[in-house]
C-alpha cells in the first residue's frame, strides 16, 4: 500500500477513537449529573403539636344502637256498645278532643222504647212486692198469736221473697237499659287526637265494632329490640338520642322507661321501651326511628380521636412518626365513643408514639418527617 494511504487510514481511525471517546465521556458527564440530580434529599413533613396525638387511656362511653317503631304511650280505640244507627259525627281525623267530650251520636229511639219498658216492668214488680211484703207483715203477727201455721207463713213469705227477686231483676234490666242510652252518646275517653274514623252518618254499628282511635302524642314510645346479651348494661333512665325517618337533621331525646322481664318469643332479644318526649307533637305515631343509648364507661382502654382513623378500602389505618419516617399503621379498633369522639386501639399502634391527629393529603409511606414535641408529651396536643 502507498504510503500516502497508509498515513490518510491511519488518522481516520484517530479520528474515530477521539469522537467515540468525547461521546462517552459526554455521556458519562451527563449520566453523573442525573445522578446528582436524583440523589438530592426529600424535605422533611414537620409537624407541630396541634398535628399529633399518640394513644391515651381513658374510660370509652359505648354506645348501643336501637331502632324500631314510635309508639303512642296513651291511645285509645272507641268502640260501639250498642247495635243502632249512627246519627250524627262531631269530629274528624287530626281533631285535638278532651277526655269526655261527646264525637259522635248514635240514635236512641228503640233504647229510649226499651228504657221505657224495663221501667214499667220495674214499676209493677215493685208494686207486686210491696203487696206480698205487706201480707208477709200482716202474717208475722198472726203466726206469733198462733192464728196460722207455719206452713201458711212460710208460703206467704216465699212469694214476699219471690217477688223481691222479680223486683231486683227488673231494676237490673232497667239499669242495663239506662246504660244503653248513655253509650248511644260516644265520647273521647282521653285527651288526644282522632288518628281514624271508621264510621259514616247512616250506618248501623255492631257491638264491639272500632268507631274512632285516638292518639294522645305527647309522650311517644320507641319499642327497641335488643340482643339479650346487653340487657345487663341497660338500666331504667338511660338516655339515649334518636334520630327519625324524614327528620335526619333533628335529633330526639329518649331515656329508658321500662325493660322487657322476658325474651321475645322465638328469639334470644328483649323488647327495651324509650319514652321521647314530644311536647310540639312533631312526632306521629307508627314513625321509625333509629339511635342509640349511652351506656356507662367502662375500664379505661388505650384510644386514638375518630380524626386520627382513616380509611384505606375499608381497613383502618394510621400515619405514625417513627424514626424520622412517615409509617403507615393498620389499627385494630374497638368500642367507638362518638360523643366524646375517641375510639378504641386494641393492637396496631405502639404506645408513646406520635400520631398524625388528622387527615393530611399525599402522604408517603417512608417519607422523611419530623415531630416538633416529644413523643411522650405527644398526647398532649390530641
Amino acid at each position: 500500500m502507498p504510503a500516502f494511504l497508509r498515513a490518510r487510514s491511519t488518522w481516520l481511525v484517530v479520528l474515530i477513537v477521539a469522537v467515540v471517546g468525547g461521546a462517552i465521556a459526554l455521556s458519562a458527564r451527563g449520566g453523573a449529573s442525573k445522578a446528582a440530580v436524583g440523589d438530592k434529599p426529600q424535605p422533611a413533613l414537620e409537624f407541630a403539636a396541634s398535628d399529633l396525638t399518640s394513644l391515651a387511656s381513658r374510660p370509652v362511653a359505648r354506645s348501643l344502637a336501637v331502632s324500631g317503631s314510635l309508639v303512642a304511650v296513651n291511645q285509645a280505640t272507641v268502640k260501639a256498645k250498642v247495635a243502632v244507627e249512627v246519627r250524627s259525627i262531631l269530629v274528624r281525623e287530626g281533631d285535638r278532643v278532651a277526655a269526655g267530650q261527646v264525637i259522635a251520636k248514635l240514635d236512641t229511639i228503640d233504647l229510649a222504647t226499651r228504657l221505657d219498658q224495663q221501667t214499667g216492668a220495674r214499676d209493677a214488680s215493685r208494686a207486686q212486692y210491696e203487696i206480698a211484703e205487706k201480707n208477709r207483715s200482716t202474717n208475722v203477727s198472726l203466726l206469733e198469736k198462733h192464728f196460722i201455721s207455719q206452713n201458711a207463713f212460710d208460703n206467704v213469705a216465699s212469694l214476699s221473697a219471690a217477688n223481691r227477686a222479680q223486683l231486683d231483676a227488673a231494676e237490673a234490666q232497667v239499669r242495663l237499659a239506662q246504660k244503653a242510652l248513655r253509650d248511644a252518646t260516644v265520647v273521647s275517653p282521653i285527651d288526644g287526637i282522632v288518628a281514624r274514623k271508621n264510621v259514616q252518618v247512616g250506618e248501623k254499628t255492631s257491638i264491639d265494632a272500632p268507631l274512632f282511635a285516638i292518639v294522645d302524642l305527647d309522650s311517644i314510645e320507641l319499642q327497641a329490640i335488643v340482643p339479650a346479651g346487653e340487657v345487663a348494661a341497660l338500666a331504667k333512665g338511660m338516655r339515649a338520642t334518636l334520630t327519625v325517618d324524614g327528620m335526619p337533621e333533628r335529633g330526639f331525646d329518649a331515656s329508658i322507661s321500662r325493660i322487657n322481664p322476658a325474651t321475645e318469643p322465638g328469639t334470644r332479644s328483649i323488647v327495651v321501651f324509650l319514652t321521647v318526649p314530644n311536647g310540639d307533637h312533631v312526632l306521629k305515631s307508627g314513625m321509625f326511628a333509629n339511635g342509640s343509648i349511652r351506656l356507662a364507661a367502662g375500664v379505661p382502654r388505650p384510644t386514638l380521636p375518630i380524626s386520627a382513623i382513616q380509611s384505606d378500602a375499608g381497613v383502618p389505618i394510621v400515619w405514625t412518626i417513627e424514626g424520622g419516617k412517615l409509617t403507615r399503621r393498620t389499627a385494630v379498633l374497638g368500642v367507638r365513643d362518638d360523643s366524646g369522639g375517641y375510639v378504641e386501639i386494641k393492637s396496631g399502634v405502639p404506645a408513646d408514639t406520635p400520631v398524625l391527629a388528622s387527615k393530611f393529603d399525599n402522604l408517603k409511606e417512608g417519607g422523611p418527617a419530623v415531630a416538633r414535641i416529644k413523643a411522650s408529651t405527644a398526647q398532649a396536643a390530641r
